[in-house]
């Protein structure tokens, strides 16, 4: 028969121990998660610095897509706005003087996605969502083939 002081040593049935361990877990899998994108944007290129971004925004419109679909506003909301702000980032860090048409088109383009994304959150517009997803894609397909037009892997 176990008594107060099993549990009070770990007893690996106590459920007090499988939640601790699972929570202590999901902030180790966390901190190696952080430091493995610290990592990768401390080694990066500008340009695989542009394609990291693409792919965050494209994960978490998924991921609001994925919140949409069952109806978590709250999660919805704050994936929308990350992708938005992730926008915004590569948005503001064109250079519209140095890039010409390219630079214009994309701004133009980076607005319209902004906006394109408030209306999904405010409306749980997927097609709306679906549209922005596929344009970000459609612009990091062509970024992705950068390097091999250079003749760089």
């Amino acid at each position: 028969m176990a008594d107060k002081s099993d549990s009070e040593a770990g007893n690996p049935t106590s459920p007090e121990v499988n939640e601790m361990t699972y929570a202590e877990g999901r902030r180790a899998a966390q901190a190696y998660g952080s430091m493995a994108v610290q990592t990768g944007v401390e080694a990066a290129t500008p340009h695989r610095l542009v394609q990291m971004l693409m792919e965050g925004a494209l994960e978490k419109m998924a991921a609001a897509r994925g919140h949409m679909q069952r109806g978590n506003i709250a999660e919805k909301g704050a994936n929308i706005s990350w992708a938005i702000s992730i926008i915004e980032g590569m948005r503001a860090s064109l250079d519209l003087d140095a890039g010409g048409d390219i630079a214009r088109n994309l701004n133009d383009l980076y607005d319209y996605m902004g906006r394109r994304l408030l209306e999904a959150n405010m409306r749980n517009d997927l097609k709306a969502l679906d549209e922005v997803m596929s344009l970000l894609r459609e612009i990091k397909v062509g970024w992705d083939a950068i390097p091999g037009l250079l003749g760089q892997q």
